[in-house]
């Protein structure tokens, strides 16, 4: 009914996934994805009658993989649930992977990732993303090709998830968030990983 059972919800239950209401009263989604990104990677998708951008950019940031704007149908709720959990599937049965270009180096097997030796926090799904760029580096991937690939479902109208997600890895792993060496921008069409000649490793 509100934010505080869902908190103690949380802490006396095996949760697998957590769906929050931005407007919870006594702690709204927001606070509870913080609390709960603390503790542990679960995946937590947000329900939101806000569409301003910056609502849910403060969500994804927060830690949750996945937002659903109201008003919504059960078919989308459950296809975004299934495809959630089949990713965390799919990471666990996938063999360890790292990954190193340029200063940048991504270990799916423990987790993490380095920039420059320096490591790097990243929320699981954020991991994966890198991981599923830094794999195909200069390929490009249209967003959708990206949401079915790494989020796991099909386009479902209009969704900034993509190009929020990509935002926050630039502001962690980039230099320059606003000139990207990284991941790169082909407008009007998605986003590539450079090739291993385009990157520019600064002088040490």
């Amino acid at each position: 009914k509100n934010g505080l059972e869902g908190e103690e919800a949380f802490k006396r239950n095996a949760i697998d996934l957590a769906i929050l209401d931005v407007m919870m009263p006594h702690r709204d989604g927001f606070a509870l994805t913080q609390i709960i990104r603390q503790q542990s990677s679960i995946p937590i998708i947000l329900l939101t009658a806000r569409q301003e951008v910056e609502d849910v950019v403060k969500g994804l940031e927060l830690g949750a993989d996945d937002y659903i704007t109201k008003p919504f149908n059960l078919r989308e709720v459950i296809a975004r649930v299934s495809a959630v959990l089949s990713r965390i599937e799919r990471q666990k049965s996938e063999p360890p992977r790292s990954l190193s270009l340029g200063d940048l180096t991504v270990d799916m097997d423990r987790g993490h990732a380095r920039v420059n030796d320096h490591a790097v926090a990243l929320s699981p799904l954020e991991l994966e993303l890198l991981h599923h760029l830094m794999s195909h580096p200069g390929k490009l991937f249209e967003r959708e090709a990206l949401l079915q690939a790494v989020w796991g479902y099909d386009y479902f109208g209009k969704t900034n998830l993509v190009d929020v997600a990509i935002r926050r890895l630039r502001e962690k792993i980039e230099r320059d968030a606003s000139d990207p060496q990284y991941i790169l921008t082909v407008r009007g069409q998605g986003y590539r990983f450079a090739a291993e000649n385009e990157i520019r490793t600064p002088p040490r």
